[in-house]
């Protein structure tokens, strides 16, 4: 014959927090994973942008270097009538 236990008040409650303690517990891991896969997405999306910036100003430094060169100054110096004219240039030397 099997003898059904009975549980007094103190032994199910007992019981009740620990199931609550359990499901609270594998809630939260859930959760955090979720935040973290999350957080981890939004990082990539902002590595992947940022390197889409980097390769935007090289590209406009390449630009800027090859107007400011000295070949394409005289060119559109030439172009708009203006020449090269060395007595012009003025040196002004730190004093130390």
């Amino acid at each position: 014959m099997k003898r059904k236990k009975n549980y007094d008040n103190k032994e199910i409650f007992l019981i009740v927090i620990i199931l609550f303690f359990f499901v609270f517990m594998c809630i939260s891991i859930v959760y955090s994973q979720a935040t973290l896969s999350k957080s981890n997405i939004e990082v990539e999306r902002l590595r992947s942008k940022l390197e889409k910036q980097k390769k935007i100003n090289e590209s406009l430094n390449m630009q800027v270097d090859e107007l400011a060169s000295l070949s394409n100054i005289q060119e559109v110096a030439k172009k708009y009538g203006l020449s090269y004219n060395n007595d012009n240039i003025i040196v002004i030397k730190d004093k130390k």
